[in-house]
């Protein structure tokens, strides 16, 4: 077992397999409601992997989903765990314009805090989809009431990514923190090493490795992602999607659970507000001279 002195973040996206974007050409908005729910049973899973670890962690919960599923939500917070903010309905933050990102993260925000009876402080865009070219999101974050995001993954993507950006949390002018998620530094190049399709397509090895090397070299919290509908082999198959987006969705599925029995094991984890809010010295980057 590995025991780094430092805590990592231990994060999960709740949406279901019929909302991840990649699906969007495939499956309309409006179909979302005659598809099978299969988001509750999955996050009970992961409930019960948390509980028997002792672990707490952050669940990024889609407004949509909540209001679908509130036993569901007020579970996730009898836990011990921090109910956060992944946006409404899933729309990318890229795609909106200022006045519907407000409009989608203040509502999401209402009805999750309604629910679970607590401010929700934390954010993520969906497909972390903040970046160069709309870091105005920042500023509307702020104004609607968070207190940080992990909206920027600083990689090199086709769909996402800000590669130039810091690869630890710093705050914005506008006294928000954003948290990346966590990178590994090879050369010049930041690699990603913690979550989603990449932790079920590498060995588990390499992702136990650089979560470590982050620890140990750069003495900084690493913050890991998943999603629920990871752990489900049993989903329904998407017909008509081309390789590449039945590959990166379906890959090593199966061995998911195992997986993520192991991370738990390996590493000391909690949750994103009491890592990273309660730290007195934060470092300030102006990623542009002007957010608003």
């Amino acid at each position: 077992m590995i025991a780094p002195a430092i805590t990592n973040a231990l994060t999960i996206d709740v949406e279901d397999y019929f909302q991840v974007s990649a699906f969007a050409p495939y499956i309309r908005r409006a179909d979302w409601d005659s598809r099978e729910c299969r988001v509750e049973r999955n996050v009970d899973r992961i409930l019960e992997l948390l509980a028997a670890r002792g672990v707490s962690a952050t669940f990024f919960t889609l407004g949509w989903i909540a209001e679908r599923h509130p036993a569901l939500v007020r579970r996730i917070v009898d836990g011990g765990h921090e109910l956060a903010s992944h946006g409404q309905g899933h729309e990318r933050a890229s795609d909106l314009d200022l006045a519907a990102f407000t409009a989608d993260v203040t509502r999401a925000k209402k009805t999750l805090e309604d629910l679970a009876g607590r401010p929700v402080l934390g954010y993520r865009a969906p497909s972390f989809s903040i970046g160069a070219g709309n870091l105005w999101a920042f500023d509307a974050l702020a104004r609607a009431g968070y207190r940080y995001s992990s909206s920027i993954y600083p990689i090199r993507h086709d769909h996402y990514g800000m590669p130039d950006s810091p690869r630890f949390a710093y705050r914005l002018h506008n006294g928000l923190l954003e948290v990346p998620v966590t990178t590994l530094r090879l050369g010049r190049r930041n690699l990603p090493s913690s979550g989603g399709g990449y932790f079920r397509l590498l060995p588990y090895a390499m992702s136990r490795w650089m979560i470590g090397r982050v620890n140990r070299v750069d003495q900084e919290s690493a913050v890991f992602y998943f999603h629920p509908w990871e752990i489900d082999p049993g989903q329904p198959r998407i017909p008509g999607i081309d390789a590449k987006t039945r590959f990166r969705h379906y890959v090593n599925i199966p061995r998911m659970d195992g997986r993520l029995q192991s991370l738990l094991a390996d590493f000391r984890w909690g949750r994103m507000d009491q890592i990273f809010l309660q730290r007195q010295a934060v470092p300030v980057h102006a990623l542009t001279p002007a957010l608003a």
